[in-house]
């Protein structure tokens, strides 16, 4: 299996105990990849490279949640550190979607 494979595998089984969890409030929402943020950043994004995004939804595209892969996999060192940031990120990027703070989204992604 390819690292962008594996990658999407364990975005895959990050996202699945959101679906459960939050049921409706995310049954529209696209969970995406890509390997890096397109070369305009968002104006609060700074200088910083971001390692994923919310896209709110518009008249035209639903809700969409875009992780990534070159910046989180440059940022850990190991597959349990990719795997721990991509939790991170979906959290995040959920909280940001739903209005509620990260820790509350995935609890066990910010303990140790």
């Amino acid at each position: 299996m390819s690292r962008r494979q594996q990658f999407d595998e364990t975005v895959l089984d990050a996202v699945r105990p959101h679906l459960d969890r939050f049921g409706r409030r995310l049954e529209h929402v696209r969970v995406t990849v890509e390997e890096v943020p397109a070369s305009d950043p968002a104006p609060w994004e700074g200088e910083q490279v971001p390692l994923g995004r919310f896209v709110p939804a518009d008249r035209f595209q639903p809700p969409a949640i875009v992780l990534y892969r070159r910046p989180i996999e440059t940022r850990a060192s190991t597959p349990a550190e990719v795997e721990l940031m991509i939790r991170q990120v979906l959290a995040e990027q959920i909280g940001a979607m739903l209005a509620i703070a990260p820790e509350d989204v995935d609890p066990d992604a910010w303990s140790g």
